[in-house]
Parts: C-alpha cells; sequence; structure tokens
C-alpha cells in the first residue's frame, strides 16, 4: 500500500506577535519558528500507521524553501521512507488552485493507493488543495477524515460533520483524503529515526522539473489573490471594574443602565 503525504512548513504563530511585512501580502517571518502544519502532522501519522499495518512506501512532499527540508526530515524520522520537496521562486503567491497544480504534476506518475493531505493550512487557512488535487488527478477524495479502514481497493472513511456527527462513505482507491486532528496520536521523533533521516536524501524539483510554465503558478495562475493583509483593529476594550461586590455590581448596573439595557 503506497501513500502520498503532502505536508507543509508553517510557522507558529499561536503565541507569537504578528507583523505584517512590507508588501502588505504576508507576515514578518523572521523570527518565528516553523514547524510541519498540524493538520498534516496527523495525516503523516495515519501514512505511517498504514505502511506499518499494510506494508508498502510512504511519499512526504511539500512545497516550500529550503528550510522546508526540516519538515521533511521530521517525517522520515518518523517513518516516510521518500522526501521531495518542490522549490522555486515563481511558486510565491501560489493559491489552492495553483498549489494543487504544482502537486499533481510532482506526483501524477508516482505509485500510490492513497494520498493523505491535512484537512487545512494553519498559516492561510486554504482547505480546498485536497480536493482540487483529485479533480485533477481523477480520483475520488473525503475531506475532513477522521477514521480509515481499508479493505482491498475499497476505502472506508468516517468524516467529520458539523455539530459533532459523522457520516461513513466508501470510495474506490486510488483516493485523495484530507486529515482531521484527533484522528490519531502522532508519534515522537526517537534519536535513531533522527539519525536515519538525516542520511536519506530529499528529491528537490523546480518548475522546469515538474513541466509547468511560470504563467500556471503564483499569482499568475491563481484564482485568488491576496490584495492586503492587515491586522484587525481593536474596536472594544475590556474595562475592569475595581471594588468589593456591592460596589461592582452597582458599577454594572449603572453601566447597563446607561446604556439603555433595562
Amino acid at each position: 500500500m503506497d501513500v502520498i503525504v503532502c505536508v507543509k512548513h508553517v510557522p507558529e504563530t499561536a503565541e507569537a506577535e504578528i507583523k505584517i511585512d512590507a508588501t502588505e501580502k504576508s507576515i514578518e517571518k523572521s523570527g518565528l519558528v516553523f514547524d510541519i502544519n498540524e493538520w498534516d502532522d496527523y495525516a503523516l501519522e495515519e501514512a505511517v500507521q498504514i505502511k506499518e499495518k499494510h506494508g508498502g512506501t510512504v511519499t512526504a512532499i511539500t512545497i516550500g524553501p529550503e528550510d522546508a527540508d526540516s519538515t521533511l526530515r521530521k517525517c522520515l524520522a518518523r517513518g516516510a521512507d521518500n522526501a521531495i520537496r518542490l522549490t522555486d521562486p515563481k511558486f510565491e503567491g501560489s493559491d489552492s488552485y495553483a498549489i494543487a497544480k504544482i502537486l499533481h504534476k510532482a506526483v501524477k506518475d508516482l505509485p500510490f493507493n492513497i494520498l493523505l493531505t491535512g484537512a487545512l493550512a494553519g498559516d492561510d487557512g486554504y482547505t480546498a488543495t485536497g480536493p482540487i488535487l483529485a479533480t485533477l488527478l481523477g480520483i475520488s477524495h473525503v475531506t475532513m477524515v477522521k477514521k480509515i479502514g481499508l479493505n482491498g481497493d475499497l476505502v472506508k472513511v468516517n468524516r467529520e460533520l458539523e455539530g459533532g456527527l459523522e457520516e461513513q462513505v466508501e470510495v474506490k482507491l486510488p483516493a485523495v483524503l484530507t486529515i482531521q486532528t484527533g484522528i490519531n496520536e502522532p508519534r515522537y521523533v526517537s534519536i535513531m529515526g533522527i539519525r536515519k533521516a538525516m542520511q536519506k536524501e530529499i528529491k528537490v524539483l523546480g518548475l522546469a522539473e515538474i513541466g509547468l510554465g511560470e504563467n500556471e503558478v503564483g499569482e499568475a495562475g491563481s484564482w485568488i489573490r491576496i490584495k492586503k493583509m492587515y491586522v484587525p483593529p481593536v474596536e472594544k476594550q475590556a474595562e475592569f471594574l475595581d471594588g468589593n461586590p456591592e460596589e461592582v455590581a452597582g458599577k454594572i448596573a449603572d453601566i447597563i443602565k446607561a446604556r439603555g439595557l433595562v
């Protein structure tokens, strides 16, 4: 069972102070720590578990600069057999559609039964890359996958719906599955795994190698273009009330009355 897993090298911004860069189309990345996209982390673990249970290989692939090798090394250390980095300055500004085109060219001739992606990209919030990639490949896809069961050339999956509900669907392989968090528990990277990963080759491909034109990637090849990014303005501020409970209760009552709420 050969599995391809698409991963993304993203900045960790949960506890960082975000600043917009001079182009107003991206954030200042200097000083930020980069790691594997959270949803892709679960997709990688699922790929490795499939290999351990059914045999085959796992190939990790990413689009990004040379720094993205650290994410690919983590994939190799966790059980991936092969790693591919797609790197070219022309890829900058690509939306989900352009990213899917790049990935399609890179994987269309590779042997695989299942292609996994994360359900969501933590940096730009895109969720469309997996379904678009499946359409370009001409195969089935299932999104927001929470459970996978393989049976010959069929895969039965549970996918997450709104309100805590799930639905079960069955599709024929090959297929693209976008993985939701919580489907498994990603394993820690062992020291032995790190040592082995450092010895493995990361294949690097650019625009020319995958056979796309400049007008097919980046902003020119995208459906969506970022015009401007900005930090949302603070419209309301919290007001802290001092005093004992009776005093605070009185102040709250006065505020409610002043705003005409009673």
